[in-house]
């Protein structure tokens, strides 16, 4: 319950802080912008996934002080899964731009678009694990 006070809490904070600074998604109206907006949310989103996977290893330190075993078993789990699901990503970006060329600006567009939406799923389900 503590974690998602946390969680909560950070994405309002993140909110107040997005209304203040300036993005490169604000006021899109050219194909440029849009490139320099998806390019941004990706990086956005796989800042966030790093962090939630921190703080789930973070969670089990915590949860896990004292019993090593269970700590090692825990993060070789969830490092194991991380990689797992790295190639489930890209193998599902694959399909996902199967019709764009390679190397154009529409093939960077969907991939970027596609890692920034399967991050951001990543995130939340990360952050949904609880320790107990």
């Amino acid at each position: 319950m503590r974690s998602m006070v946390v969680v909560v809490l950070a994405v309002l904070a993140f909110g107040a802080q997005a209304e203040e600074e300036s993005t490169p998604c604000d006021n899109v109206e050219t194909t440029e912008q849009n490139y320099d907006c998806v390019v941004f949310n990706k990086k956005t989103a796989e800042r966030e996934l790093n962090a939630a996977y921190d703080e789930l290893l973070d969670r089990a330190k915590s949860q896990y002080t004292g019993n090593s075993a269970q700590l090692t078993d825990f993060t070789a789990r969830i490092k194991a899964a991380q990689q797992l699901w790295i190639k489930l990503r890209d193998a599902d970006c694959a399909v996902e731009t199967f019709q764009t060329t390679k190397g154009t600006q529409d093939f960077d567009m969907a991939q970027n678009t596609c890692l920034a939406q399967r991050s951001d799923e990543r995130s939340e389900y990360l952050q949904s694990l609880g320790m107990e």
